[in-house]
């Protein structure tokens, strides 16, 4: 059985679903793939289903009742892959902003010393392409802004490229996450910080969507600004019951 589980939560994901999957089972290390799909009325449930007859053991699917957010669909999938044996747990995005060569390197991070690997896109500099300025701005500023209140020493803290080896997921309570947005990022990495895992980042080119809609929103952006400095409050004051 594969160590590895890459989990990649999916709404209306048609035109990247199958490529994304292959990629992935292209690669010269054996993972596995938990694709969390919220009912996408475009099909790419169905899609996944069909590709399960040419993958079957390396492919999984479970499909929820609705759009819910994205970190209630990564929160299914640790909790589906802690029932089971895989020992590294990695989010990506079905997009292919993450390049999927680039779950090697995380791998081989959390190989090493990292309890959690970071694709960076600001470890060095910035590397992001086919962002528009304020897109960037606005994530680079967020960042900024998160190592500020939180202290945490991550330049990324809101990526989704992700590596957990299994002791951090199984240490975090995952019930007790709040944030169901892009915030829900922040508040892994920070959950993991205060328990005292050893974050690393590793530096990767983060490439916007080609095909498909980005799921970002006023409502995701006001939950991660506003709900930083509620994390923070509640683990300082509440620290028990955060």
């Amino acid at each position: 059985m594969a160590d590895g589980l890459v989990i990649i939560p999916t709404f209306n994901e048609i035109e990247n679903i199958e490529a994304i999957i292959r990629t992935v089972f292209d690669l010269k290390k054996d993972f596995h793939i938990l694709i969390v799909d919220d009912n996408s009325p475009d099909g790419t449930a169905e899609n996944v289903r069909m590709l399960q007859e040419e993958f079957p053991k390396r492919l999984f699917l479970e499909v929820r009742k609705e759009k819910s957010g994205l970190g209630t669909a990564y929160i299914h999938g640790f909790k589906w892959a802690l029932d089971r044996d895989y020992n590294y747990i990695f989010e990506m995005d079905a997009d292919f902003s993450h390049r999927p060569a680039d779950l090697l390197r995380l791998h081989r991070a959390c190989l090493n010393e990292a309890d959690v690997a970071v694709g960076s896109r600001y470890k060095k500099g910035v590397n992001v392409v086919n962002w528009p300025l304020f897109r960037i701005l606005l994530s680079y500023g967020a960042s900024f802004y998160v190592k500020l209140i939180t202290g945490m020493k991550v330049h990324d803290p809101t990526a989704g490229f992700v590596c957990y080896r299994r002791k951090v997921l199984e240490e975090i309570d995952l019930d007790r996450v709040r944030f169901i947005g892009y915030a829900f990022q922040i508040e892994m990495k920070y959950r993991a910080y205060l328990k005292g895992f050893k974050i690393e980042e590793v530096s990767i080119i983060f490439t916007d969507r080609i095909h498909g809609k980005s799921k970002m929103n006023s409502k995701i952006v006001k939950e991660a600004i506003f709900g930083v400095i509620t994390m923070k409050l509640r683990s300082t004051f509440l620290r028990k019951s955060f």
